[in-house]
Order: structure tokens, then sequence, then C-alpha cells
């Protein structure tokens, strides 16, 4: 808040190091040596790059679409479908730049460029996956996956993806169980019997809130099963059900701790409002209290309780959500047979100055 925001990079690069160094992959810790200046300049880079877009780019689709179709909708659509590609290629960015700044056992991580292939295909796969009305999901999850995970190295060694796609599919049975269900429920309102119809979209709507879990839990240990460098398999066992808890109760107790900031704040904007209305029905003296200084101690105690708003969800997010579930990850990786890690070397640093840039202007979830 200090800062303005800035300081943000300096907090990312303190958070990362304290949860890599948490993280004990056969008894080793991580090591992040990521530097928050690198963030900064990124940043910079980035916000240059998107304010030629939106300032040259959008002002060309908005003109021409005033001359063909003499409204903006067309310029607003295009111009989201071109920021598509760079919300992909920003995810690529930044996972090259966590990697390239990751240590084990001394090595680096690291990843090949390829952002753009990375970018092309993703909106590809979404298109496809879309069309299939997601029956094609799976097919998506596995080859993007793959095209990053065989990009990957570890020292000198290069991590390859196996498996195929269609082993992805028993990972979506509680979204196909709660699809069946939603039918039957849909069925049942069209045949006038509402309370049976209704109670069967709830049911659906709680199993397909479960399956979002399932299938993210389950594809995640599938693809790591499946995963190998140099001769070294590595294991994976989380529980979705547990996964989806910690999302669920620690969101609970987040919302819990800024609930009363909440109301305070809103009882000051009312207040705020309030005296407004009755200035102007002529009654000054009623808002005396809440007039001259009074009114603008209000104002600045209103903006601190907005921002603190912000400040305990972050924090409490982090304490109750983020670090319950990669404690719950990481607490079920196992890796076989360890020893065949002794004969991989270390790889040239990969100087990637712009770090995360784009990946934080177009906020894709880059925070850790």
């Amino acid at each position: 808040m200090l800062t303005l925001g800035f300081y943000r990079f300096w907090m990312r690069t303190r958070l990362r190091r304290w949860y890599w160094s948490a993280i004990r992959p056969g008894g080793h810790p991580l090591e992040y040596v990521g530097d928050p200046v690198e963030k900064l300049l990124g940043f910079l880079f980035a916000v240059v790059v998107l304010a030629f877009y939106i300032g040259v780019v959008n002002l060309v689709l908005m003109f021409a679409s005033f001359s063909l179709f003499q409204d903006n909708f067309a310029a607003y659509v295009s111009s989201l479908v071109g920021v598509i590609p760079l919300w992909f290629f920003a995810q690529y960015r930044a996972r090259r730049y966590v990697l390239a700044r990751t240590r084990w056992r001394g090595l680096r991580f690291g990843l090949e460029p390829g952002a753009w292939g990375y970018a092309w295909r993703a909106v590809v796969h979404w298109l496809v996956t879309i069309l299939s009305a997601g029956l094609l999901l799976p097919r998506m999850t596995f080859w993007l996956e793959k095209y990053k995970v065989d990009r990957t190295f570890f020292g000198t060694a290069r991590m390859t993806q196996g498996g195929t796609w269609t082993m992805l599919y028993p990972a979506m049975k509680p979204l196909f169980l709660a699809l069946g269900i939603g039918l039957l429920g849909g069925a049942a309102i069209l045949s006038e019997n509402i309370p049976v119809g209704a109670g069967l979209c709830v049911i659906a709507g709680f199993v397909g809130f479960y399956g979002l879990f399932h299938y993210r839990v389950e594809t995640l240990r599938r693809l790591t099963e499946t995963k190998s460098i140099n001769g070294v398999s590595l294991d994976l066992a989380p529980n979705a059900f547990r996964v989806m808890m910690i999302y669920v109760l620690g969101s609970l107790l987040a919302a819990s701790a800024v609930f009363i900031p909440m109301v305070l704040l809103g009882i000051l904007l009312l207040l705020i409002q309030s005296a407004d209305m009755l200035a102007e029905m002529g009654l000054e003296d009623t808002i005396a209290p809440i007039a001259g200084l009074g009114r603008y101690a209000i104002i600045a105690i209103s903006v601190m309780i907005y921002f603190s708003i912000f400040l305990l969800w972050s924090a409490l997010t982090n304490v109750f959500v983020t670090l319950p579930v990669i404690r719950h990850y990481f607490s079920t990786l196992t890796l076989y047979p360890a020893a065949a890690i002794d004969d991989i070397r270390q790889r040239p640093r990969d100087e990637f100055a712009e770090a995360e840039g784009f990946a934080d202007a177009l906020d894709v979830g880059a925070s850790l």
C-alpha cells in the first residue's frame, strides 16, 4: 500500500523463497533465486508493449468498426480476441522464468523458448474443446502439458511426458455424472415435476463442483506419474476431496475475517451518502457532526478499510488455502530411483531478463 503496489515484486520474491525452501523432494529443499528487480523491469517493459496495443491497435480497430458497422461492438470483440494469445504467451514465459530461477540440489531447472508456439496451440486446443462441448477437454489438457514438459530441463536432463490423452478420461467421471443428473432434472422440470427436477439440478450442481476439483487433481496425478527425467519417475497421490475442502473451508475462514471490515465500510459509505442526501434537502444542522473535517476523516477511514480488506484476503488465503494445498500435494510426492539424479550435471543460466512482466500485467495467475 505504501509503495502504491511496487513492493509486490519483492513480496512475491520473499514468498517464493519461503515456499520453495519448505518444499523438499527426496529430503532436499528447493531454492528460489529470482530477483525482484528483474520482475519490476519486466513488468515495465510489458506495460509499454500493452500500452502500444491498447493505444494504437485498439484505435485502429475502433476506427474500422465505426467505418464498417457504425458501432464499436466489433472493435471490442476483436480486441478481446487479440489479447487471448498474449494471455497464453504470458503464461509460458512466466513458467520459463520461474523454472530458470529454481534450483534443487544445486542444479537449475529450465524451459526452452517456445511461448508463441504454446500460445497458438493453446488457442487451437481451446477452440476444439469448446466446439466439442468439453468432450475433448482431456485432449487439450494432455497436449498442452506435454508441450511444456517435453521442453523442461533439470540440469542437463530433459523431462518427458509419457502416456496418452485418453488416460485422462476417467478423471471426468464426476463431471459426466453431474451432466447425467442435470439432464434427468431438466427432463423432470419439462414434465412439470418441479420439486424433483429442482432437487436433481441442485445435486448435479454439487457433483459438478466436486467434479471440477476431481478433474484437476486426478489429471495432475496421472500426468505426474507418467513424467520421467533421466530414468527418474515421479509418484503423486493427492486426494481430490481434501483439496476441495481446503479451498472451501479456507475461503470461508478468509471471508469471515474480512466480513467485519466490509460491514464497517458499508456503514461508513451509507453514512456519507445519507449526509449528501440530507444536505440536498437543506438539513445542514442534522449533518453537522460529519461535515467539514469529520467528513474527510470518514472518507480516509473508508479508504483504509477498503484496502485492508484486500490485504486481509490476500494474506489469509495464503494461510488457509495456498499453504495447505501445496503442503498436501508435496507431502504425497516421491521420486524413484533417486540415485539416478546423481548423474545429472549443471545447465547454463537462462538470462531471461524480462521475467514475468506480461504475466503480471495481464494478471494470469502468476502470484506464485
